[in-house]
């Protein structure tokens, strides 16, 4: 990386040698160490960490309970860099790199309930439950035609999966790793074998002055690039214990 981006870079990223990261504490596979909240372990945390150093800079991290938190304060000056989904509802207000993994996001059926896709749960008459404000129901709220989306009052999985068992509901969306763990507590339950949209997970800066913007993200698509060629991303995803449930992004 040339010394100009990198000072371009920095400025935007951590202008005081801090680079404060925000961390969504709810991504159970990115987040897998939570015994101190002030200071989380896992694939997103040591990501941030590899970004410090490409940076020349010290690491704050800022957690966050959940994603819509997270995405709610990009314009406060709480953070500078979040890890998080890059969903097109978020991209308004954050600038995204390209995705360093992803995370399948499917569905679990009801005893009785006949699908076998996810393209058959968009059916009339289906009642979907879903944790509000994750990127996989933002995308679900974009894209369902035809089945009822029935979202959490508060963000959150477990609060899916009570709704889901409390109104008898068809469908429960969550990510795959999440809905293997409930398969097994509701005998008869069928976790679809396909995906209906796949969370990209990626590096975020706050979009304040445009040209900024565009110096941090082509720095983060940079280093991100270097994270997947190098075999960093794969390497983190097998220290952490969560290959099978993350991939490397292409």
């Amino acid at each position: 990386k040339t010394m100009s981006m990198l000072a371009a870079a920095k400025a935007v990223l951590a202008p005081r040698g801090t680079v404060r990261a925000a961390i969504n504490m709810s991504n159970i596979l990115l987040v897998t160490n939570r015994a101190d909240p002030a200071q989380p372990g896992g694939v997103a945390p040591d990501m941030a960490a590899a970004l410090a150093d490409a940076l020349g800079a010290k690491l704050q991290l800022v957690p966050y309970e959940n994603p819509g938190a997270l995405a709610d304060s990009a314009g406060a000056g709480e953070w500078d860099v979040g890890l998080i989904g890059a969903e097109p509802a978020r991209a308004a207000i954050i600038g995204f790199s390209a995705p360093y993994a992803e995370i399948e996001a499917t569905y679990l059926v009801r005893p009785g309930v006949p699908f076998h896709t996810a393209a058959q749960v968009d059916t009339e008459g289906v009642r979907v439950a879903s944790s509000r404000r994750s990127a996989y129901t933002l995308w679900l709220e974009d894209n369902l035609r035809a089945a009822q989306l029935v979202q959490t009052e508060e963000p959150g999985a477990e609060g899916s999966w009570d709704l889901f068992q409390d109104r008898e509901l068809e469908a429960l969306a969550g990510l795959r790793s999440f809905l293997t763990g409930k398969a097994a507590e509701l005998p008869g339950s069928r976790l679809l074998d396909d995906r209906f949209t796949s969370i990209q997970q990626a590096i975020g800066t706050p979009r304040g002055d445009a040209a900024a913007c565009d110096a941090a993200v082509a720095f983060l698509d940079s280093f991100v690039a270097d994270a997947k060629s190098s075999g960093l991303v794969a390497n983190l995803l097998a220290k952490h214990g969560v290959e099978g449930k993350l991939s490397v992004a292409l």
